[in-house]
């Protein structure tokens, strides 16, 4: 008796009882299947009835049209000051310094023009005594007109080379091409410079010039004059022109050159900088929808899914004119547009829906049509 309630307890245990209850529950379910099973043919049944799609009145708006490009920020000039005579350099002016046209940047060694200079003024003085003599010489008839030529052109080569000797030295003071900043010095103070030797760079920031390329789509629609947005990487935007559109197109990229001229009076910006062009061109009318919603069909085209007056499923091809982190604007629905927003499976064009508003939980989601 007491073996008999020893099996009876290690049997009815906490595991062997959970085991028990599942089994059970197993069965129930299976049975509760067979059991409410219909068994009415399936050609007894009626015809599905057409798919459920939710949709959303979207209406178009006046938008404008934009085109967008990236590029690099470039001085206005870049000017490489050579030397126009030979010298050791006696003074430079330093990196960093504002300068004009013209503004005197460094000093060359003058060495032996002085002398020279001196040399040719006496010259100059020694052939015009002999022209003037010769003058008053020929007008007494003791002399040929033809000597009195040779006098004369004695003079002027004695002129000539001291303009010569005066250019010298007026080239050894070096002077700058433009107006702009110091950015580099090539020949330091004590270094020899020969005629034609690079002494320093200026670059001129103001305006300055951001530089972009514009494919062969947008290119038509962009003429010199038309105002921009340039934003700056690391500043601020600011407003610029078109100065110039490249009238051939690059061989290798087929783009076309575009420069944007922006103010730098303050000077505040360097070139080089990256940034982001926003060029209006035009206004149209299109609607903004999710990015969610953009489909493509078997042609590659993207558009949206709508709904007909109908209650038919269409694809309607769109062109995106305007992306933005809260949506896109596209062009090419009717207006107003019943575009689907949630459907269950892939549609057909033609394919019959029901037609449901869209949830407004959805809407406040930010995945509907606006």
């Amino acid at each position: 008796m007491a073996l008999s309630r020893g099996l009876r307890s290690r049997f009815l245990n906490s595991t062997t009882l959970v085991f028990l209850a599942i089994i059970v529950l197993l069965t129930a379910w299976i049975g509760s299947g067979v059991i409410g099973r219909d068994d009415a043919p399936v050609a007894d049944r009626g015809p599905p009835g057409p798919p459920t799609v939710a949709v959303s009145i979207s209406e178009a708006e006046s938008v404008t049209r934009e085109v967008v490009l990236y590029g690099d920020v470039e001085p206005n000039q870049v000017s490489l000051l050579r030397a126009r005579t030979d010298g050791i350099v006696e003074e430079m002016i330093a990196t960093g310094t504002r300068v004009e046209r013209g503004d005197a940047v460094g000093q060359l060694s003058t060495d032996d023009r002085q002398a020279r200079l001196a040399r040719t003024r006496a010259q100059v003085a020694s052939a015009q005594r002999n022209y003037d003599s010769a003058m008053e010489m020929v007008e007494g008839g003791f002399i040929s007109r033809a000597e009195v030529q040779t006098r004369l052109a004695e003079l002027e080569a004695a002129r000539a080379d001291l303009r010569a000797v005066e250019l010298e030295i007026d080239n050894t003071t070096l002077q700058a091409p433009i107006g702009g900043v110091v950015n580099r010095i090539d020949a330091d103070v004590g270094a020899y410079v020969s005629m034609g030797g690079e002494v320093l760079q200026i670059v001129d920031n103001h305006p300055l010039i951001a530089v972009v390329h514009v494919h062969q789509a947008a290119a038509p629609r962009l003429r010199t004059g038309m105002p921009a947005h340039v934003d700056f990487v690391g500043a601020d935007r600011r407003e610029g022109t078109i100065r110039y559109i490249a009238p051939l197109a690059d061989g290798a990229t087929r783009t076309f050159r575009v420069e944007v001229e922006v103010d730098n009076s303050d000077l505040a910006l360097p070139s080089g900088l990256s940034a982001e062009v926003i060029i209006p061109t035009d206004t149209v009318e299109a609607h903004r929808v999710s990015p969610a919603l953009i489909r493509l069909d078997t042609q590659g085209r993207i558009g949206l899914q709508t709904v007909d007056e109908d209650d038919r499923i269409a694809f309607t091809p769109v062109e995106v004119i305007r992306a933005r982190a809260d949506g896109v604007w596209v062009t090419g629905l009717p207006d107003p547009a019943r575009i689907v927003t949630i459907s269950r499976g892939l549609l057909s064009p033609g394919q019959a829906v029901e037609v449901r508003e869209t949830p407004a939980a959805y809407l406040r989601s930010g995945g509907e049509a606006r």
